[in-house]
């Protein structure tokens, strides 16, 4: 495996020593209380209360400014404080928050992902283990009876979908001024599919950016409703159109026509398949390309992260595909895609790194014969 130099450093040796090794497997055993305590003394602010205290604050104080009785104080901040998240004066018995409670109130990364796994993932993570094993998103019954959480997405209660989306558009939206360079500077396109192009963030990125280009999006039909409905009356919707599509289906095949798309474009899409259904979607994509066509991977490849934390969010992530979206994806390394890009016929031109946040484009083209 071809790491990045940080996470070889990392993951390429056994760095703790034994008591520090041993606070970590206890760390992992109190996981799921490590993250509700977190989670609950952000959410009721009293982070940001410790914070902006000039001297800390007293479990005494915290009762009173948070309107919660001296007991609960007096758990959640011992908590906090063997965590990590908070410190002590022994002298005085007033808390300041930690570095690690400054990341907590202050990286929108790391509140994003609170939402995303309380609201999203943390009843499913309780089927893991049968997921694993049967290669089914077991954890997705508590929401509702769909094969994936694709099909039910505009089904999930609005709190939810406003975690899911809010995950999905954080790590995507922050690649797009990028991306758009790569797209239409160093190419000439003026039509471009936008595979899984779920609300039409991108492809109204696209229209603004550029004034000629045409964008379809293939999504399922529920999906492309809702994107219908998000881009109603905003600048470029004219030359956005929705082409519904099921393509867990191997017979669903692309638009084709005689001249092709210039770009296809696939922006944190293909991490949504197992590699045997990438390998299908890749192929059908190559039947509508035509010889200057270029296939777009957008992905937060994990092992071409710079820095160690943004693998360990990923090969996490891994576990929501499995447990909740699907049973069988998850965030794939460069090989894997590699693999999959060689078995349908296609070949990478060029490898794009750096993006937003940590995200990669792999350039795709047809192979010359």
């Amino acid at each position: 495996m071809n790491l990045f130099p940080e996470l070889k450093k990392r993951y390429s040796g056994d760095n703790l020593n034994a008591r520090e090794a041993q606070r970590l497997a206890e760390f992992i055993a109190f996981g799921p209380v490590v993250f509700q305590t977190a989670r609950i003394i952000l959410k009721w602010g009293i982070l940001d209360t410790i914070r902006d205290a000039d001297n800390g604050m007293t479990i005494g104080e915290v009762a009173k400014h948070a309107n919660i009785s001296t007991y609960a104080a007096k758990c959640l901040m011992e908590a906090a404080l063997c965590i990590g998240i908070l410190i002590i004066d022994p002298e005085t018995d007033r808390f300041k928050i930690s570095k690690t409670g400054w990341f907590l109130i202050n990286d929108p990364a790391v509140r994003v992902n609170i939402d995303f796994n309380h609201d999203v993932n943390y009843e499913g993570w309780f089927h893991l283990e049968d997921s694993l094993k049967e290669g089914k998103p077991y954890g997705l019954k508590h929401f509702g009876d769909w094969p994936t959480v694709y099909e039910g997405l505009s089904s999930l209660p609005e709190h939810v979908q406003k975690s899911w989306f809010g995950f999905d558009h954080f790590y995507s939206d922050s690649s797009f001024p990028e991306a758009l360079e790569i797209v239409f500077k160093k190419n000439r396109t003026r039509s471009l599919y936008d595979v899984g192009g779920n609300t039409g963030k991108w492809a109204l990125q696209c229209v603004t950016y550029d004034k000629d280009v045409e964008v379809t999006i293939l999504d399922l039909p529920q999906q492309i409703k809702l994107m219908e409905a998000n881009i109603s009356g905003k600048d470029g919707a004219e030359r956005i159109k929705g082409h519904g599509i099921n393509l867990l289906e191997a017979s669903a095949e692309f638009p084709q026509n005689e001249s092709g798309p210039d770009a296809i474009w696939m922006s944190q899409f293909l991490d949504c398949f197992s590699m045997e259904e990438i390998v299908s979607i890749l192929s059908r994509a190559k039947r509508a390309m035509k010889q200057n066509s270029r296939i777009y991977i957008m992905e937060t490849l994990w092992d071409r992260q710079r820095f160690e934390p943004a693998a360990f969010c990923l090969t996490m992530t891994s576990l929501y595909f499995t447990a909740i979206a699907n049973g069988n994806s998850k965030m794939y390394n460069t090989e894997d895609l590699e693999d999959c890009i060689k078995k349908a016929g296609l070949e990478i031109e060029e490898i794009y790194d750096g993006l937003g946040q940590g995200h990669s484009i792999i350039k795709v083209k047809l192979i010359n014969r």
